[in-house]
């Protein structure tokens, strides 16, 4: 089949943004789920980091994003979404997005962990993902320029040479997915979603595993820092998959980490204790729970019932766990929350490949380096899916375009959801918060003997490319630095203060 629409992969954020910033020119989102529904963007409980009132600047906002990102940010990106990110706000404010506000009607600002002062936007306390979701799907309803098509997948990415044509889609049912039907289309926006469901602790949606990147890896890409992965310090360990996310605004707001003894652990592991980089907190909290200690969340003292009212996804999924915040420490662990790395795009969020555009976590523009500073990631989603709508309208000529219309037939191969567990439970105990040259050796041959044994699944294969390029990366990076950290190389080599690029097929050969 052909389109003249530009196809978008992903209804997050990004993708959705991209969508109403191509208006009027005709769109296909492509979404796996109902809107809303099984995206990380709706998931984002701490909000949106910009630079919104005085005496912070974007430039501050720019230097605390190098800092965080441990010597491999591109200072040329920060400086172009920190002083963009004001703009973005005031955008989605007028969208609808009901933003929380002073009684002189300023934004509410949270201080979130390395930021050098309180600028995380927030919507209803720990409400910002979902609110914003909800306005932004308003608004793409009442769209005519954007269809939207729910239930149906991407599961490659068709080429000619070096260039993207279009995708590949499949149709999901209770029966199961269909046979794949090829779809041809003058530009393509990858904008779904990350990895971290390759984990066996994640706080992610279940259906988002790697899965765009890998397809985008596997037409021949070039990825970017895809050994970067950040651990949330505090999801909470209350045996749900995913794991409910006890969001960073609740330290900021002066909640403390405990152990089972009811020591305070972080006083000892850096000036900043709780508000330290994550990745430092998130070694730390491993290193509790693999001695038996029991990490916890206590946010008895600094809010006391006020987090029912200021923090109501939290609570809502303390209920749900059986745990009283009020009265109750809440047991947490280091799992799975953003990757870093991706496909590598530039400024415009163009790939290496002609035809094809990423943006979201999904792709690598060089803005968190080793480890991304809290709350940057919905605000590059924001500013990437705008320079993508606006590269690819330069670019593509505009035309009219029917709604497309796809008969779904066959049934196509369905995921072995034991290899699926194999592959999540590898790549926690040795690809996970701490990793050794020995375990990624044996990680990467895992991986090859799962990805052979699910020869005629792309959907699986897809996932493995994707776990593949994590290994291989971090076996590459004989150091640690950010979030990536090598029990036989713990120290930070100054040599290595660049970020790192791959392909699959190089991957394959580390393999």
């Amino acid at each position: 089949m052909e389109t003249s629409r530009i196809v978008i992969v992903g209804a997050g954020l990004g993708g959705l943004y991209a969508a109403l910033a191509l208006a009027p020119r005709p769109v296909l989102v492509i979404s796996p789920e109902t809107l809303g529904e099984g995206a990380s963007s709706a998931w984002a409980q701490g909000g949106i980091a910009a630079a919104m009132a005085a005496p912070d600047t974007p430039e501050a906002h720019a230097a605390d994003t190098l800092r965080a990102g441990a010597g491999t940010v591109d200072p040329n990106v920060a400086r172009m979404v920190t002083q963009a990110a004001r703009d973005h706000i005031l955008d989605l404010a007028q969208h609808g997005t009901p933003f929380d506000r002073t009684d002189k009607g300023g934004f509410v600002l949270n201080h979130e962990a390395a930021h050098s002062t309180a600028r995380v936007v927030r919507v209803q306390g720990d409400q910002a993902g979902r609110k914003i979701m909800e306005t932004l799907i308003a608004v793409v309803r009442a769209t005519p320029s954007v269809q939207v098509l729910e239930g149906v997948i991407a599961q490659g990415l068709l080429t000619d040479g070096n260039r993207v044509s279009g995708v590949r889609l499949a149709q999901l049912s209770a029966a199961g997915v269909s046979a794949a039907v090829d779809l041809r289309a003058p530009a393509v926006l990858l904008a779904g979603g990350g990895s971290g469901g390759l984990y066996a602790l994640t706080t992610n949606p279940a259906r988002i595993r790697g899965q765009v990147m890998g397809m985008a890896a596997r037409a021949g890409a070039r990825m970017a820092d895809m050994e970067f992965v950040q651990f949330h310090p505090t999801a909470m360990d209350v045996g749900l998959d995913p794991a409910p996310l006890a969001t960073e605004a609740l330290r900021g707001a002066g909640a403390v980490l405990l152990n089972a003894d009811g020591t305070r652990f972080m006083l000892g592991e850096h000036p900043d204790a709780e508000l330290a980089p994550r990745d430092i907190v998130a070694r730390a909290v491993f290193a509790q729970s693999q001695a038996g200690a029991r990490p916890m969340l206590d946010t008895r003292t600094a809010l006391g019932a006020q987090v029912v009212t200021d923090f109501p996804v939290v609570a809502q999924a303390c209920r749900r766990a059986g745990i009283d915040p009020v009265t109750q420490a809440i047991p947490v662990a280091a799992a799975a929350h953003y990757h870093m790395g991706g496909v590598a795009v530039d400024q415009t969020g163009r790939s290496s490949m002609s035809g094809l555009w990423v943006c979201g976590e999904a792709a690598s523009t060089g803005l968190h380096g080793a480890n991304r500073l809290a709350s940057n990631g919905v605000l590059e989603a924001l500013v990437f899916a705008r320079a993508c709508a606006t590269d690819i309208s330069a670019r593509i000529t505009p035309s009219i375009a029917a709604p497309v219309t796809i008969a779904f037939n066959g049934t196509g191969v369905v995921l072995d959801l034991d290899g699926v567990a194999s592959l999540r439970q590898t790549m926690t105990a040795l690809v996970g918060v701490r990793r050794t040259g020995d375990g990624l050796r044996k990680a990467l041959a895992i991986i090859d003997n799962l990805d052979t044994a699910q020869p005629d699944c792309p959907d699986f294969a897809n996932m493995c490319a994707t776990a593949r390029l994590i290994a291989a990366s971090a076996l590459a990076r004989c150091e640690s630095r950010g979030a990536h950290w090598r029990d036989d190389y713990p120290a930070t080599d100054p040599a290595q203060a660049t970020r790192s690029f791959i392909t699959h097929a190089t991957a394959m050969e580390r393999a």
